[in-house]
């Protein structure tokens, strides 16, 4: 199966989802199942390469850093929404085949769903339909998105304001068969910013639930909390709800971010739990980018991590 073909599954499955309602929260049983076919043993053919734009650091036009992400080995390559030009984009894609397979949504770091001003929320309502509708027309089916900041209020308010907001956006999402992906983030939200490495997954699992709606899961980062708690072990608490994979690597003796596959976070287990919860789809690198060199080297460390070659 080639990747327009499989897109074009997920977003049916999901829009399928979406048709029957709360039998198929995220998280839930699969409504097609797999009973006899045998188990996965390898990551190979089952995960894409992605990664954002940001980093394509080539010089020349929009088709030129496509390009070079092709010829880096990448499968897709992640826009940002609402912010890029959507003609551009699609003649983009047109021009060398290489397919934008979701997007981040723009300045939500800075127009929060958890500010405690009213009229900033309806702002970034506001961007995450936008946003939503963007990524259609590019033909991505993902908009990744940070819900907020914990420093917004207590863990209540911004817990309900960003469920409440953010929830008015789902129709629209169900509508473009554009998921919403929450992505874990250090915004001092659903995990304690001042705390060990061995916490648990519990609050995202909780948040992600509490949307009951296929159309809004996780954009997995497995670099961002190695620092907080094993990440083979989260990927199996939140199991189905990840729909998207971010990628970066991280060090706990050194307390900084690596370059994929370097540090000491624990990658085996990381395959191991992917293999588990039967993930198959997109994986996004988010690290320092840079010429077609670096691009080729991330392409490869992301390969090496994963056992993709």
């Amino acid at each position: 199966m080639n990747i327009q073909s499989n897109i074009a599954r997920r977003q049916f499955l999901r829009g399928t989802a979406a048709m029957v309602g709360t039998a198929a929260v995220v998280g839930s049983t699969p409504l097609i199942g797999l009973a006899g076919l045998p188990k996965p043993t390898t990551l190979k053919g089952r995960l894409y390469k992605t990664l954002k734009i940001g980093m394509v650091r080539v010089p020349g036009t929009l088709v030129d850093k496509f390009k070079a992400a092709k010829e880096a080995g990448f499968d897709g390559i992640e826009m940002r929404a609402p912010g890029d030009s959507v003609e551009e984009v699609k003649q983009a894609i047109a021009e060398t085949g290489l397919p934008v397979d979701g997007n981040v949504n723009s300045g939500h770091w800075n127009v929060r769903h958890t500010d405690p001003s009213a009229e900033v929320r309806a702002k970034a309502l506001e961007a995450l339909k936008q946003g939503l509708i963007d990524t259609n027309a590019m033909g991505g089916d993902t908009l990744l998105l940070v819900v907020g900041r914990g420093s917004d209020g207590s863990e209540k308010e911004i817990w309900d304001r960003s469920i409440e907001n953010i929830s008015q956006a789902i129709p629209l999402a169900a509508e473009l068969g554009v998921s919403i992906a929450v992505e874990n983030v250090w915004n001092q939200f659903c995990y304690d910013h001042e705390g060990d490495h061995k916490q648990t997954a519990d609050k995202f699992v909780k948040y992600i639930d509490e949307f009951n709606s296929p159309w809004v899961g996780m954009q997995f980062d497995i670099g961002n909390h190695w620092k907080y708690g094993s990440m083979g072990d989260w990927i199996r608490q939140l199991g189905k709800r990840i729909i998207k994979l971010d990628l970066k690597g991280f060090s706990r003796a050194d307390s900084k971010f690596t370059k994929i596959g370097e540090g000491d976070l624990d990658w085996a287990d990381v395959r191991k739990a992917l293999l588990e919860i039967n993930y198959s789809g997109w994986a996004a690198a988010e690290v320092g980018g840079g010429d077609l060199n670096r691009l080729k080297e991330i392409s490869a460390n992301m390969d090496a991590a994963f056992g993709l070659k």
